[in-house]
């Protein structure tokens, strides 16, 4: 790839790259390469040489490891697909440190102040070192590296969903104008607390009429979920128009991103703001804890270990929090 500049006193550069995205040829001395240097050839040779059989001591080669492991085959597509992104990023900004600076504690700092520089979107510079920190982890899980340092790195993202859960209120304004898909949508993400990713590749043959069977993407845990009368009849009196339970108007499977796109228009329509749709599986667990439900009762339908139950009831959703309080003072004053 090549790019020409105007210099200042008129005259022209050029910028060559061995790839779109990919690294900048240079002359020894650091220069950029002009496209009649007898030496580009040969740079745009190695280059790609590097790429194709990059030294396995390096974080390329790790990087390139770890892409071929079965820890990253049996990641869900989503997650593959968020990982790729910045692998790709870690690859060409630092891919030629060897193991011996990855495992220098200097190196911290450098990967710190890169991560510094994403500030502006803090959720992407959270994904960002998330990623670095995985490959790392792999790396020694693996006896390549001794130590990784990208853990506990800390987070520049939070965000307070404490009173995020889904009222009746939403709900009927939701179902008041948004259309029978999204309307059974919304109502397997109530009364099942599933992840989207999962509901969307929720297939039929998953469910016998009676109960829903599913290994949840994230985690690996499956899960057997009692189908909720109302969830019983909607299904029966549903179309069986994709293998998939949840489909588009169309009869398709949903893809995330047409999902989302969908999902937040009919929010919008319905004027509701600042919920999402992952808020649903927070106001699943904190109706089952209004409703009597044990922890270990809730994790068997969530999939949530008892720490997230107890985090989300405590901490991340506390408008369960008041009507758990509220109820358990009517039962008080009722005695």
């Amino acid at each position: 790839m090549k790019v020409k500049k105007t210099l200042a006193d008129g005259g022209t550069i050029y910028y060559c790259y061995a790839w779109r995205g990919g690294p900048l040829l240079k002359t020894a001395n650091g220069t950029p390469l002009q496209p009649d240097d007898v030496d580009l050839q040969a740079a745009f040779d190695a280059a790609h040489d590097r790429r194709r059989n990059p030294n396995p001591e390096t974080l390329h080669g790790l990087i390139t490891a770890f892409r071929g492991s079965s820890d990253f085959k049996k990641l869900s597509a989503s997650t593959k697909r968020g990982y790729n992104r910045y692998l790709d990023v870690l690859k060409d900004k630092f891919g030629t440190l060897t193991f011996g600076d990855l495992e220098a504690k200097a190196t911290r700092g450098v990967f710190k102040a890169w991560r510094d520089g994403l500030v502006e979107n803090p959720r992407a510079a959270d994904y960002a070192w998330t990623t670095l920190a995985r490959v790392l982890s792999f790396g020694k899980d693996r006896g390549q590296l001794s130590a990784n340092i990208a853990e506990r790195g800390g987070r520049l993202y939070s965000v307070d969903r404490r009173e995020k859960t889904w009222t009746d209120g939403d709900i009927a304004a939701f179902n008041a104008s948004a259309c029978q898909e999204l309307r059974l949508a919304l109502l397997l993400a109530l009364w099942t607390g599933q992840r989207q990713g999962d509901l969307l590749a929720l297939r039929w043959n998953s469910y016998d009429g009676s109960v829903f069977r599913l290994r949840q993407s994230k985690t690996g845990r499956r899960v057997v979920i009692p189908a909720a009368i109302q969830v019983h009849r909607a299904l029966e009196a549903e179309t069986r128009r994709a293998p998939t339970i949840l489909c588009t108007t169309r009869g398709k499977s949903w893809t995330s991103d047409g999902f989302s796109t969908s999902w937040r228009k009919a929010c919008e329509k319905a004027g509701i703001s600042g919920l999402t749709f992952h808020d649903l599986r927070g106001t699943t667990v904190t109706r089952l804890a209004l409703a009597g439900c044990s922890i270990a009762e809730i994790g068997a339908i969530t999939g949530h270990s008892p720490k997230d139950i107890d985090a989300i009831l405590h901490t991340h959703y506390l408008g369960g929090q008041k009507d758990l309080a509220r109820q358990a003072m009517d039962r008080w004053e009722q005695q």
